[in-house]
């Protein structure tokens, strides 16, 4: 999950990291308002999780209430990167003495997080990266015994600090790191982190957090589920409510698999013998018969659909429980439509078997269970 850098830097100052005074607006009004409250020329950025906003006009100056207003009246609205802006951040404007890049990461070869910091802030690190590497100083962080501070001091000297910078710095890298730890950030960067005549303060700030760790920070997982309602169907939301993987698509037979790779091999079949998925559904593994169930009957209860196609391959996903789930699924929808299974794996035999009483068409293969499914879609 990507922060807006007005999100963001609220966790930074909550870490103790400075940062300019500033505010979310949302309209040339607020940015009018608050520029002349501030009392000082203001920088207003587009707020979009994306980068290169600079780059593409979406970070601009003002020297005065009325010229903030003009700004924020030409960003609101504006296209970057194919998200449209509906959020600027506005804030005083600095006088940055030098520009560096300070970001800690996931380093996933050493299974560690990594301190990546560079004397070249302002550009793309990656940039940087490729033409100049033994410009960027790495401290990998010892996943047991953590940063201790004499660590930030060595980053710092090796960017040229020493004295009064040198320990100022030390404590961004601190600090940088414990928000990294505390939010499970796979990034957290600054960049640039302007030094200032009286030290440093991050002009910038990201914050990309872990979705598969968002169920710690509940704050974030509300958020992400507001942002998703302008994103998502009303089908697709509603699977999110049920905690099913689902994407709607636009076609006529509805997909159950499980696994991203079998699900997306089914849909590929499916389109191969000249059918069109209604969506993408992936069961995870080790499902029970409840999930199961839930899932067939969501995937029955499209109107779009008019046939299902299951593909199991069964390991931790028990074939019985996948036979079970899609039985009761068939007795509890009121419309029939055909349904066509392909599994293979722990017992199955035996959900085989339960199918079979039930009347519902197993196929060995995947291929051969996709080319029926697209004739019964068609005939239905």
């Amino acid at each position: 999950m990507k922060l807006l850098e007005y999100e963001a830097k609220e966790h930074f100052r909550r870490h103790g990291i400075p940062t300019p005074q500033g505010r979310m607006i949302t309209t040339p009004r607020e940015a009018r308002d608050y520029t002349a409250e501030l009392g000082k020329p203001v920088v207003i950025k587009a707020q979009l999780p994306v980068g290169g906003r600079g780059k593409a006009g979406g970070v601009r100056f003002a020297d005065t209430p009325e010229e903030a207003a003009e700004v924020a009246d030409a960003l609101l609205g504006m296209r970057i990167k194919g998200l449209t802006v509906e959020k600027l951040y506005v804030e005083e404007k600095l006088s940055i003495v030098n520009e560096i890049y300070l970001g800690v990461t996931v380093d996933r070869r050493n299974k560690a997080y990594v301190v990546l910091a560079s004397s070249e802030g302002g550009m793309d690190i990656e940039e940087v990266a490729a033409k100049t590497p033994e410009r960027i100083v790495r401290h990998l962080v010892d996943p047991v015994h953590g940063l201790r501070g004499y660590h930030g001091n060595l980053v710092a000297k090796r960017l040229g600090y020493g004295g009064r910078k040198m320990l100022q710095f030390a404590a961004f890298v601190e600090s940088l790191y414990e928000l990294a730890l505390e939010m499970d950030a796979e990034l957290t960067e600054i960049n640039p982190l302007a030094e200032v005549e009286d030290g440093f303060t991050a002009a910038d700030a990201r914050l990309n957090v872990d979705n598969n760790a968002l169920f710690r920070h509940g704050e974030l997982e509300e958020r992400l589920l507001e942002s998703y309602q302008s994103e998502l169907t009303e089908r697709e939301m509603k699977a999110r409510s049920k905690g099913l993987t689902y994407v709607e698509l636009d076609g006529n037979i509805g997909i159950i698999g499980n696994g991203a790779g079998l699900t997306m091999a089914t849909l590929d079949t499916v389109m191969l013998h000249g059918g069109r998925a209604a969506n993408f559904l992936d069961l995870g593994g080790g499902a029970t018969p409840e999930r199961i169930g839930e899932a067939a009957k969501f995937v029955l209860g499209d109107e779009r659909a008019r046939a299902l196609l299951v593909n199991v391959l069964g390991g931790i996903t028990r074939c019985d429980h996948i036979a079970e789930g899609v039985v009761a699924a068939r007795r509890e929808v009121a419309v029939e439509k055909p349904i066509v299974v392909r599994m293979m794996g722990t017992n199955e035999e035996e959900g085989r078997k339960i199918l079979k009483e039930a009347g519902v068409e197993t196929l060995g293969s995947m291929e051969e269970a996709a080319e029926l499914a697209v004739k019964l879609a068609e005939a239905s």
